[in-house]
């Protein structure tokens, strides 16, 4: 899944400088890693409840998900089997 997720990421947030390899799944998605930014954080809540079926709704639970690929692959699988 992780892959997966990678690839969502970059198709959905238009990273076209990057692959899924360039991705490492502990790098920090916001500041210092990706760089993602508050507009990316809206967006990557629409990527994930189309691709995944899981809705973020809480801004506390975002900010936990969003740390990482392993910590949004891991909110994902715990919330899809809710």
């Amino acid at each position: 899944m992780k892959d997966k997720l990678k690839q969502v990421i970059i198709d959905g947030l238009n990273l076209e400088d990057l692959t899924p390899a360039d991705i490492g799944d502990d790098d920090a998605l916001f500041g210092e890693g990706l760089g993602l930014d508050s507009l990316d954080a809206v967006e990557l809540v629409i990527l994930v409840q189309k691709h995944f079926g899981v809705a973020i709704k809480d801004m506390k639970e975002g900010q936990a998900a969003f740390q990482s690929v392993n910590t949004l692959a891991t909110y994902i699988a715990e919330h899809r089997q809710a």
